[in-house]
């Protein structure tokens, strides 16, 4: 069977339950989302049961443009810390459990091969998923450079309920903070600068999404956010999606270079 290009690879789905998005409380780092994501997008949604899932360090870093190097190690302890790592997540309306990402890491050093079975625990949020849930091109996060980006941008799209048109959505300051994981910053202005500000503008410019947010005030005091939600025309997310490629690295023509300039115009 021919080799997936690093293009084929990119744009794979990632699908995840609306209920791990929204109402999951977990933290990783940004290298531990990738990860995540590029080990999801490998998944076989139509499966009853998580197979092993094997990906190649070279393969990982060039798909995710990631410097190769040292990152064996870099990897490696980013798959240890993910194994380590659990979250509360809602198995039903009014219950929560303790959820583990990885079960079990194999990593062949001579090979330069990882082989990873997820948590059991996790197949309602990842398998068979028919209805609520949130899928989006892997290429759409490999730009961002911050982890509240990719939570951003996932909590957002799985409230994008119709593609072809826009939606708002509301949270309470302290209920997002929880979400992105950074309830360190107490102060509005510090959570708009360091969180908000950034993944916003990382989210507008790497992703098929175009996002902007008013505050909720009551008196001088922020009590929330207003998130307004949209997707960006098709010839846009074509050629965001070529200079993704082409910074990040192709081993293959894009479908931005197989279009004609009129076509392009």
């Amino acid at each position: 069977m021919k080799a997936e290009s690093y293009v084929d690879l990119r744009v794979k789905e990632v699908r995840k339950s609306n209920d791990l998005i929204q109402r999951s409380r977990f933290k990783l780092s940004l290298q531990q989302q990738r990860v995540m994501l590029y080990l999801i997008s490998k998944i076989d949604y139509n499966d009853d049961e998580f197979k092993e899932y094997e990906f190649n360090i070279p393969e990982f870093c060039r798909v995710c443009g990631i410097p190769i190097g040292s990152n064996y190690v870099d990897l490696k302890a980013a798959i240890k810390d993910i194994s380590d790592k659990s979250m509360w997540a809602y198995i039903s309306e009014d219950t929560e459990t303790l959820l583990r990402w990885i079960e079990k890491p194999y990593i062949n050093k001579d090979c330069g091969t990882i082989r990873i079975r997820l948590d059991r625990d996790m197949k309602p949020f990842l398998l068979e998923l028919k209805s609520h849930y949130t899928s989006y091109e892997l290429i759409y996060t490999l730009m961002f450079s911050s982890k509240y980006a990719i939570r951003l941008y996932e909590v957002c799209r799985s409230y994008l309920y119709d593609k072809r048109g826009s939606f708002r959505h509301r949270y309470e300051i302290n209920e997002l903070r929880q979400v992105l994981d950074c309830e360190m910053y107490t102060d509005f202005r510090d959570f708009r600068r360091r969180v908000l500000d950034v993944a916003v503008k990382d989210i507008n410019e790497n992703s098929d999404m175009l996002v902007s947010y008013n505050k909720l005030t009551k008196g001088r005091q922020v009590i929330g956010i207003e998130f307004s939600i949209s997707t960006k025309p098709t010839m846009d997310l074509v050629r965001l999606q070529d200079r993704i490629h082409k910074e990040l690295g192709t081993d293959q023509i894009t479908l931005w270079d197989m279009l004609t300039e009129k076509e392009k115009e």
